[in-house]
């Protein structure tokens, strides 16, 4: 019983820390990567679908992707997308490929991108704290029920304290590298 608590309790921290680095990907640093254009959805043929399972998207230089969708009458819907996204991204369509330049971060929108950082970090802290809030529910529950001793709950309660502890150190650490990267110039 308490290797199911704590296993599940382990699950849902990762599963927050997955949440955290898609999250992160997404936000702008002034180098181009793929990511930036997932959470961009077109309007095709009445289905809003994301650009990467209508088109290929690459990186053609640090500061350049391409996408190419694989339905040629579907470019003008892309462009239209990507520039309703509000990624500040400027594409330019030359009827085969899109190119999207990826324009330099002033130190104002560094900042911002920064805060935004910052949130989603605090967040997915929470979000570690409340799974290990639950997990403890769960062995008090379960010592009520006498499935557990008290030593073994408390035993359990310490595991689970680590495993909060070193997912929290690991989302600093994710948000210490991405906050690096965007105020790199």
């Amino acid at each position: 019983m308490m290797k199911e608590i704590l296993k599940d309790a382990s699950e849902r921290m990762d599963k927050s820390l997955e949440t955290l680095r898609d999250e992160l990907s997404k936000i702008r640093t002034g180098k181009a990567t793929t990511a930036l254009l997932d959470g961009v959805k077109v309007d095709y043929y009445g289905t809003p679908t994301p650009i990467n399972q209508m088109a290929n998207v690459s990186v053609l230089d640090a500061h350049t992707l391409s996408v190419q969708p694989w339905d040629k009458s579907a470019l003008n819907s892309i462009d239209k997308a990507i520039m309703a996204a509000d990624l500040g991204l400027n594409p330019s369509n030359d009827g085969n490929i899109i190119r999207v330049p990826i324009p330099a971060l002033n130190e104002e929108r560094r900042r911002d991108f920064v805060k935004l950082v910052k949130r989603f970090g605090e967040e997915t802290k929470v979000a570690v704290r409340n799974v290990r809030r639950d997990a403890n529910e769960h062995l008090k529950k379960a010592e009520k029920e006498d499935h557990v001793s008290e030593d073994a709950r408390i035993k359990a309660e310490k595991e689970v304290q680590e495993m909060t502890d070193k997912h929290v150190a690991r989302v600093d650490e994710l948000l210490k590298l991405k906050e690096a990267e965007i105020m790199e110039v």
